[in-house]
């Protein structure tokens, strides 16, 4: 019933044990209850936004790690390593 990880196993047992206690106490309603990582975009609108800051944070990460790997190399070439 409960997979792996902790995040979605706490809210089903929880809610094992709330129904449990509400057939003890002879009643007919039920507690449903669901966990969601993530919460579900429907509008394209929110859907580009998220995908250009994606794009441009990465865009900005790609241009920053170039220098990054020509400075280490000049200094192996300082030390002659």
């Amino acid at each position: 019933m409960c997979s792996a990880e902790p995040v979605n196993c706490y809210p089903l047992l929880v809610n094992i044990v709330s129904n449990s206690l509400l057939r003890l106490l002879n009643c007919t309603e039920r507690i449903r209850i669901w966990s969601e990582l993530f919460s579900r975009t429907q509008s394209p609108e929110s859907k580009g936004y998220i995908f250009f800051n994606c794009l441009s944070y990465l865009l900005i990460l790609a241009a920053g790690l170039p220098p990054l790997f020509a400075v280490s190399s000049m200094e192996d070439y300082k030390v002659k390593s």
